[in-house]
């Protein structure tokens, strides 16, 4: 009777073990079918699932690009959310404790449109990116809903569109 709860005890640490040590995330752009790059090699397109068994801590870097699009370039790690299965292997065998961290289930990246031509200032565009990235952690952690958040998204790019516009009027005077 003993040896079979030891067995018991070391099947279920061990599955727990190495269903533990993989994370997975959805990789998804707006719009979708933009090349996802990670670590510099191109991996596909969005939605991409990308799973690894990299260590808490772990970052990986990340490039999206479209054309007709600026290229995003940005990193995420695996400490992110905790793995209860990790923790509970940890408990049997220290091993384990090395991915107690995942990723997000899912990480949505906002594509800012080309300009017609014309060479933007780069601040203009980090405002604008900023602005799309802290209205998308709104919606993520819900404090906007999905409809704020789209009317919200739309004006940011509107806004976006008309200033490349005077721009170009400008120039072309």
């Amino acid at each position: 009777m003993k040896s079979n709860i030891k067995i018991t005890s070391i099947i279920l640490a061990g599955a727990t073990l190495f269903t533990s040590c993989a994370s997975t995330t959805m990789i998804q752009s707006n719009p979708v079918g933009a090349k996802v790059y990670i670590q510099g090699e191109y991996a596909g397109t969005t939605p991409y699932s990308y799973k690894d068994t990299k260590i808490v801590g772990s970052t990986t870097n990340l490039k999206i690009e479209k054309e007709g699009y600026e290229p995003f370039s940005t990193s995420f790690s695996r400490n992110e959310k905790a793995d209860v299965g990790a923790i509970i292997g940890g408990i049997f065998v220290l091993v384990p404790f090395l991915w107690t961290m995942k990723y997000k289930d899912q990480h949505t990246y906002e594509l800012i449109p080309l300009g017609a031509g014309t060479k933007k200032e780069t601040t203009t565009d980090t405002s604008i990116a900023a602005k799309l990235q802290e209205l998308k952690k709104m919606y993520e952690d819900k404090l906007i809903t999905k409809e704020e958040y789209e009317q919200q998204r739309e004006k940011v790019l509107n806004n976006y569109s008309s200033t490349e516009n005077k721009t170009d009027k400008k120039t072309e005077s």
